[in-house]
């Protein structure tokens, strides 16, 4: 056996006496991969060198092994004292609890102080949004200030024309709706074909929707 190999040999061993809990060696092999270095199989064959020599105990479960530390090597432990033990990981497990709660509350408290701005990015902001109300007062002045706006007569010409335009618009669309349904009536092709060889052009052809009065 290689002083890895060796090496490797008491580390599993090491391990199944601190744990003293039972593992199969697929387990071993995870939880000691990054330590030992040593593959699958090497782990399989030191553990059952450990049980042949035993070191440790093995118990076969249908096609798995399970593999356990001595139990013999332990001191008995009363009743009183395993009521203790009890008592104390109950009280570590509430520790552990409370503590995992906080670390919670710290980690929201720092993605929110991360995402924050810090007070130089949020003097920067102010000194945008400055330039930037300043930009539309300026413009707002200049708008004030102007001397060509439109009059209240001079907007009031102007819808009138765009009412007596769409009228005429509307009016001239109905006529020509009303003369191709009436060619339409006699024509033996469809409508479509028919506005092609006329070279007719409709609102729809362009995109372009009647806007209300």
């Amino acid at each position: 056996m290689s002083k890895k190999d060796s090496a490797g040999v008491a580390q599993i061993l090491a391990y199944l006496n601190e744990k003293n809990r039972p593992y199969s060696a697929q387990d071993v092999f995870i939880n000691l991969q990054k330590q030992c270095g040593l593959g699958k199989t090497a782990v399989v064959k030191a553990m059952e060198q450990l049980a042949q020599q035993g070191q440790i105990q093995e118990k076969v479960y249908g096609k798995q092994k399970i593999y356990f530390a001595d139990q013999s090597q332990f001191a008995d432990v009363s009743d009183a004292e395993l009521k203790e033990m009890d008592a104390r990981v109950a009280q570590l497990s509430a520790e552990v609890q409370t503590i995992s709660q906080s670390c919670r509350q710290l980690d929201t408290e720092l993605k929110e102080l991360n995402s924050s701005l810090t007070t130089a990015e949020m003097e920067a902001q102010i000194q945008e949004l400055q330039a930037e109300c300043s930009g539309y007062r300026e413009r707002l002045d200049k708008i004030k200030t102007a001397t060509n706006h439109v009059t209240p007569e001079e907007k009031q010409k102007v819808y009138k024309e765009r009412e007596t335009y769409v009228k005429e618009w509307r009016k001239r669309k109905r006529m020509v709706t009303d003369m191709v349904g009436a060619i339409l009536e006699g024509y033996p092709k469809s409508k479509k074909q028919f506005l092609e060889e006329a070279g007719i052009e409709t609102d729809e052809d362009h995109k372009v929707t009647m806007p209300n009065i």
